[in-house]
């Protein structure tokens, strides 16, 4: 029987094969969701998905793209605003 905090489904579980041609089940965190859009809510490319210690090994480029409003806004939400932005000043 596996142990009582591992048999919740919090964990997910990676069958990984050994050496010796056996089975065995490691039990992982879940990954969290995926970073969203603050204006529209549509998940953000090039923001990785992964548990804060592994993220936090990424260099700053990698966390987040590198423009203005990166890893807060998606593309289309930024054109809109800049957009506006000029619209509205003229």
């Amino acid at each position: 029987m596996v142990r009582p905090g591992l048999r919740s489904r919090s964990l997910r579980r990676v069958y990984r094969r050994t050496p010796g041609g056996s089975t065995v089940v490691h039990y992982e965190r879940r990954k969290p969701g995926p970073a969203r859009c603050a204006r529209c809510g549509r998940p953000l490319g090039g923001v990785p998905r992964g548990r804060p210690p592994r993220v936090r090994r990424l260099s700053k480029t990698a966390k987040r793209p590198e423009r203005p409003y990166g890893g807060v806004l998606c593309s289309t939400c930024l054109a809109e605003m800049i957009f506006e932005a000029i619209a509205g000043s003229s």
